[in-house]
C-alpha cells in the first residue's frame, strides 16, 4: 500500500502539472501534452488497479486498511479502453476550450468583439440597466460558450457512462451520488431544498416586484419567473448586483468595501496577504513559499487564452499548493480570495494522510471550507477591525440590509446548484436524451428557479454549457451542499469562538466573528487533519456533534431576514411563488414525451412540488 501510495502521488503530480500548464495558457501544444499525460497516467492506473484487484481486501478486519483498498478500487475514468478514454478526454477538453475562448461583440459598439465572461461579460451584468444591451449580451454568449459544446457534450456523456458501468455504476449519476457515502444522498437533497425553498420564494417575491417596478410589467410579469438576464448575473445564480436598488433600507449605508479598497490601493497581492493573516489568526497553517512563487493571482497581459475561473490546486507532493484567479480589486474577490485559499488549507491540513484520502471528507466540505471563514469576513464587525468599514451602528435595519445582501448570495444560489446537477442526472441516466437538453435544463429552471429566458430557446441552443463547471466535468451538487453545511460549521464554530449563544437573542450568528479565536481554529483542524480517511458523518460529527446535514443552521441564519420579507411581501399583496412560463423553451412534443418519459414525476418529487 505504501509504494501504490507513492506511485500514485507520482502520478497525480503530473497529471496536475500538465492540466496547470493547459489552464494557465491554452495553446494547442498544451493541449496535447495535457491529454497524453492523461492517457498516460491513466493507463498507469491501470497497472496499480490490476495489482490492488489481486488481493482478498474485501476479508481484511483492519477497517482504515480495507478502507483504502476500496478507494483503489474504484478505478475511475482510467477503465475505459485507451480508445474511448482518449475520446472522453477529448470532448472535455474541447468544451473548456470553447468556453475558454468564447468571445462576444459589444452591444454599443458592434465592431468590438473580443468580450470575454471574464471581466467584460460578468462587468455588464454588474452594472448596465438597459434591458435591451442586457439580453443582446445574455443571447450572445449563450450562443457563444453553450450551444458550440452540444456535440462534444454528448460525446462525454456516452464515454462517461461507459467509464461508470465499467466501475460497477448504472451510470454517471449513481457515481457522482456514490461519492457522498450514503444511499439516501439524493432524497437528503430534496429534503433540504423543500425546507430552504419558502425563504427563496419569498426572496423571489420581492425581487420580483421591484423589477417589474424597473421595467415594467410588459417585462417582468407579476406572477410569472423573472427573466434570466435581469438578474445581475450572467447565470442568474446570485443576484448580489441587484442590491443597490433593491435594498430594504436604502437610506442606511452599504456594506461593500470595493471603494475602500480602490482607495487604500490593495493590489491582489495584499488580498491574498490578508486572507492568508486570517487563517493563521486561527492557528492553522501559513501558505508555503512555493504557494507565492507559482500561483497566478492577476489576468497575465501577455494575451494568452487561459481558464479565468478561480481555481485551488493541489499537486500532491505536500509542497506545491497554488491559486488560479484573475483578480479585480472588489468586494467579491475579497470573499472569493478567502474561499479559495480555504480550499489550499484543506490541502495543507490533510497533506500527510495517504494520498487516497486527500480529498474533502465529501465534495461538499472542501467548499464550504474557504465560505465558513468567508462568513467572518464579510461581518461589519470584522470588516471595521481591518480597517475597510467606518464605524456605524449594528441596528436591526443595518442587519436586514446585511443579510438580504447575503441573501442574494447563499439562497439564492442554492436552487441553481441543486438543479445543475439535477438536469445532468438526467442526461446521464438517460431520462433526458440529446433531443431534449435545452428543454429540459429550462423546465428545471422554470419550475424550480422561478426564472425564464429572455427569448424563445430551442434544441439549436445548448445554455447548460454556458456554465463553465457543465464544459469543464465539475460535479455541482458540491457547492449545493456546501452553501448548507458551512453554516452549520459556521454555528459550531460561533459557539466555540463565544461569538455565539443560541439562548442569547443579542448575539446574532450573522455577527459572529471568529478571527483570532485559537478554539475555533483547532475545532476546524481536527476535522480538516481528517481528509477523507473517514466517513463525512464522522467529520462532521467532529466539529458539530452531530452526524446529519441539516438546514437549521442556514435557516436560523437568516430567520430575521425571512420574517421580514414575509411581512414586506404580504404588505404590498405580493404573489408569493411562480406561474410557468409563457416563453417557449419546448416544443408540443417534447412536453408530452416529459410525462413520457419519468421526468414529470422525477420533477414533481425532487422540486418539492407535493
Amino acid at each position: 500500500m505504501r509504494a501504490l501510495d507513492d506511485k500514485t502521488s507520482k502520478a497525480r503530480n503530473r497529471r496536475a502539472i500538465a492540466s496547470w500548464n493547459y489552464e494557465s495558457n491554452i495553446t494547442s501544444y498544451n493541449e496535447n501534452v495535457n491529454l497524453q499525460v492523461a492517457l498516460e497516467v491513466a493507463e498507469e492506473q491501470k497497472e496499480y488497479w490490476k495489482d490492488t484487484m489481486s488481493y482478498l481486501w474485501h476479508e481484511y478486519q483492519d477497517p482504515d486498511l480495507k478502507r483504502m483498498f476500496e478507494k483503489y478500487s474504484k478505478l475511475g475514468t482510467a477503465a475505459l479502453p485507451e480508445d474511448l478514454n482518449e475520446r472522453l478526454l477529448q470532448a472535455v477538453s474541447n468544451m473548456q476550450s470553447n468556453y475558454a475562448k468564447a468571445t462576444i461583440c459589444d452591444y454599443n459598439d458592434k465592431t468590438k468583439c473580443d468580450l470575454h465572461v471574464e471581466p467584460e461579460v460578468t462587468n455588464i451584468f454588474a452594472t448596465s440597466n438597459n434591458a435591451d444591451e442586457l439580453k443582446h449580451t445574455w443571447l450572445e454568449w449563450h450562443k457563444a460558450a453553450g450551444a458550440v459544446s452540444r456535440g462534444n457534450f454528448t460525446e462525454y456523456v456516452a464515454m462517461y457512462n461507459e467509464a461508470a458501468k465499467l466501475n460497477g455504476y448504472d451510470s454517471v449519476a449513481e457515481w457522482w451520488l456514490g461519492e457522498y457515502e450514503e444511499p439516501d444522498t439524493e432524497s437528503q437533497f430534496s429534503d433540504l431544498w423543500a425546507e430552504i425553498k419558502p425563504l427563496y420564494q419569498q426572496i423571489h417575491a420581492y425581487v420580483r416586484r421591484l423589477l417589474r417596478i424597473k421595467y415594467g410589467e410588459d417585462v417582468v410579469s407579476a406572477r410569472g419567473p423573472i427573466p434570466a438576464h435581469l438578474l445581475g448575473n450572467i447565470w442568474a445564480q446570485t443576484w448580489n448586483n441587484l442590491e443597490k436598488f433593491s435594498r430594504p433600507y436604502p437610506d442606511k449605508p452599504e456594506v461593500d468595501v470595493t471603494a475602500n479598497l480602490l482607495a487604500q490601493n490593495y493590489t491582489a497581492l495584499q488580498m491574498f496577504k490578508v486572507a492568508d493573516e486570517f487563517f493563521t489568526s486561527l492557528g492553522l497553517i501559513p501558505m508555503p513559499d512555493l504557494f507565492w512563487e507559482r500561483s497566478i493571482i492577476e489576468k497575465p497581459d501577455d494575451g494568452r487564452d487561459l481558464v479565468c475561473h478561480a481555481s485551488a490546486w493541489d499537486f500532491y507532493d505536500g509542497e506545491d499548493f497554488r491559486i488560479k484567479q484573475c483578480t479585480v480589486i472588489t468586494d467579491a474577490f475579497f470573499k472569493t480570495t478567502h474561499h479559495e485559499m480555504g480550499h489550499i488549507q484543506y490541502y495543507l491540513q490533510y497533506k500527510d494522510q495517504p494520498v487516497i484520502y486527500r480529498s474533502g471528507a465529501n465534495p461538499g466540505f472542501h467548499e464550504a471550507v474557504g465560505d465558513v471563514i468567508a462568513l467572518s469576513v464579510a461581518t461589519p464587525k470584522h470588516l471595521r477591525k481591518m480597517g475597510l468599514l467606518q464605524d456605524g451602528p449594528d441596528d436591526t435595519e443595518s442587519n436586514i440590509n446585511q443579510l438580504y445582501k447575503m441573501g442574494l448570495d447563499k439562497i439564492v444560489f442554492l436552487p441553481f446548484a441543486y438543479l445543475l446537477d439535477l438536469f445532468r442526472y438526467g442526461v446521464f441516466r438517460g431520462t433526458t436524451t440529446n433531443e431534449d437538453y435545452n428543454c429540459h435544463f429550462w423546465q428545471l429552471r422554470d419550475t424550480i428557479q422561478g426564472i425564464e429566458p429572455p427569448a424563445p430557446r430551442s434544441e439549436e441552443d445548448f445554455d447548460a454549457a454556458a456554465k463553465y463547471h457543465v464544459s469543464a466535468d465539475v460535479e455541482y451538487a458540491r457547492y449545493y451542499i456546501s452553501y448548507i453545511i458551512q453554516f452549520q460549521f459556521h454555528q459550531a464554530l460561533c459557539q466555540l469562538a463565544g461569538e455565539y449563544n443560541s439562548d442569547d437573542s443579542s448575539q446574532l450568528l450573522s455577527n459572529c466573528d471568529i478571527y483570532q479565536s485559537l478554539e475555533a481554529g483547532q475545532a476546524l483542524s481536527n476535522m480538516l487533519s481528517l481528509g477523507s480517511s473517514k466517513p463525512w458523518p464522522d467529520a462532521m460529527e467532529v466539529l458539530t456533534g452531530t452526524r446529519k446535514m441539516d438546514a437549521s443552521g442556514v435557516l436560523g441564519y437568516f430567520k430575521p431576514l425571512h420574517d421580514w420579507l414575509k411581512a414586506e411581501n404580504e404588505r404590498n399583496g405580493e404573489f408569493v411563488g411562480w406561474e410557468p412560463s409563457t416563453v417557449p423553451y419546448c416544443t408540443a412534443r417534447q412536453r408530452m414525451a416529459m410525462e413520457s418519459s419519468g421526468f414529470n414525476t422525477r420533477l414533481k418529487k425532487y422540486a418539492s412540488l407535493d
